[in-house]
């Protein structure tokens, strides 16, 4: 009876502290992202309520002279070049990644042999897995010269810099993908090969459609880490801060200006203010991302 007993209270209190560890964890995980946003808002702000410039001139100007004399004209944080750094490094790597990860992904979970299942699935776990500053040394010790010596320009470029970014995001939505893939009833299949058609046929016009979530999941997320990915890029585009004219112009993303330039601006400056504007509106671009995440799932009524 005690032994009973004593089993009963132990399971009691070990049901009642994994509810407080699990619920403690969540109140952290909740204060922890409503500090950051809260902080990255509120010091974000400071541009344009502070230093009183215009949300449309820091966004669509060119003209970026944060510590400019006024006898010379003021200082100007217009941003429009790293953006647009951003958005083309990050799309076209998105636009390159995608068919390619669609590809391997359908070989993963439709074609390949059992052993090549086994062999695929860690190595794109690994591909993963490598920091991204192993990115940018393979992409600036062997693209970087390969771009300048068979294409022309510096080989500092945005077609390094999206290059680079395929292949780092290439996991992501492989994953993703595969996993949407693998999750089908396999009645769709059958039904598919019942009614006549071939392979390729099921898996075009079945089974990749069926998995659309999944795709659109993966290239959302592959793009969000695009837009969001400093170091690697950084390393290989030049960082130049004037628009680009081609592929093989040097260019530079915001992501790129914040690293570079953070440490060498003195706190509560303008040139100071308009990196955390910055770094605002690449956390906007993130949350805009998860939206569009959350639309596409409960849109496709996929269960979470």
């Amino acid at each position: 009876m005690k032994n009973n007993v004593a089993t009963g209270a132990f399971r009691l209190n070990s049901e009642l502290l994994g509810r407080l560890l699990t619920m403690g964890a969540a109140v952290i995980a909740i204060i922890s992202v409503v500090s950051i946003v809260s902080f990255i808002t509120v010091k974000g702000m400071s541009t344009f309520i502070i230093n009183g410039v215009s949300v449309k001139e820091f966004l669509f100007s060119t003209q970026w002279w944060p510590d400019r004399p006024p006898e010379n004209g003021g200082p100007q944080v217009g941003v429009l070049v790293f953006i647009f750094g951003s958005i083309t490094i990050a799309a076209l790597a998105v636009l390159l990644s995608a068919p390619l990860s669609i590809i391997c992904a359908v070989f993963m979970a439709e074609i390949a042999p059992s052993w090549g299942q086994r062999f695929l699935q860690p190595s794109i776990e690994l591909l993963a897995g490598i920091p991204s500053v192993v990115y940018g040394y393979i992409g600036l010790s062997l693209l970087v010269p390969f771009i300048r010596d068979n294409i022309g320009g510096m080989g500092f470029s945005i077609l390094a810099g999206f290059l680079v970014l395929s292949i780092m995001i290439l996991p992501t939505i492989v994953s993703v993908l595969t996993d949407s893939l693998r999750s089908l009833p396999r009645e769709y299949k059958e039904a598919a090969l019942a009614l006549g058609s071939t392979r390729w046929q099921s898996i075009c016009h079945v089974l990749i459609p069926a998995a659309r979530n999944g795709l659109i999941t993966g290239i959302v997320l592959g793009l969000a880490r695009a837009f969001g990915e400093a170091l690697a890029v950084q390393m290989v585009i030049g960082n130049m801060r004037k628009m680009p004219t081609s592929i093989i112009d040097p260019v530079i993303t915001l992501t790129g200006a914040i690293t570079m330039d953070m440490g060498n601006t003195p706190m509560g400056s303008l040139w100071n203010n308009a990196l955390w504007s910055m770094g605002l509106f690449t956390l906007m671009m993130s949350c805009f991302f998860i939206l569009v995440l959350r639309f596409v799932v409960r849109k496709g009524g996929v269960a979470r």
